[in-house]
């Protein structure tokens, strides 16, 4: 029978792997005993010759709740008073939905008051026309 080759997991720059098994591997990695943020999982392969192969699989883990915040952006360039709104939410235990908190309330976007403007004001110009024909 030939050697398999031999599969090694590693988490970012730990240098005892996660997890030694022979080629192929079915593996559940549990990222709940991970913290939040950028992670790399590092496969190395090892042939039965001595030969490895490697490959970096970087991935970002967020099982703490999501946060969402209106009112500043990424990198933005600001002064005096910020109105902020801040919303945090939980998946839970992902076999109830949660219905409180889960979703984020914005402020309406200025498109849309664009929109309504123009339409109230195409629906008096369409109603004084009208009017003004039959007259």
């Amino acid at each position: 029978m030939k050697d398999k080759s031999v599969v090694s997991l590693f988490i970012d720059d730990d240098t005892q792997p996660i997890g030694e098994f022979p080629a192929p591997v079915s593996f559940e990695l549990d990222t709940r005993k991970l913290v939040d943020g950028t992670h790399t999982l590092k496969v190395v392969s090892k042939n039965q010759h001595g030969k490895e192969g490697v490959r970096l699989i970087p991935f970002t883990v967020r099982n703490g709740p999501a946060i969402a915040v209106e009112g500043l952006k990424n990198n933005e360039i600001v002064e005096g008073v910020l109105p902020l709104m801040i919303n945090a939410y939980s998946k839970g235990d992902q076999k109830t939905f949660t219905l409180h908190g889960s979703e984020t309330p914005q402020s309406i976007p200025w498109w849309v008051i664009v929109g309504i403007i123009l339409f109230v004001a195409w629906t008096g110009y369409f109603i004084i026309t009208s009017l003004s024909v039959k007259l």
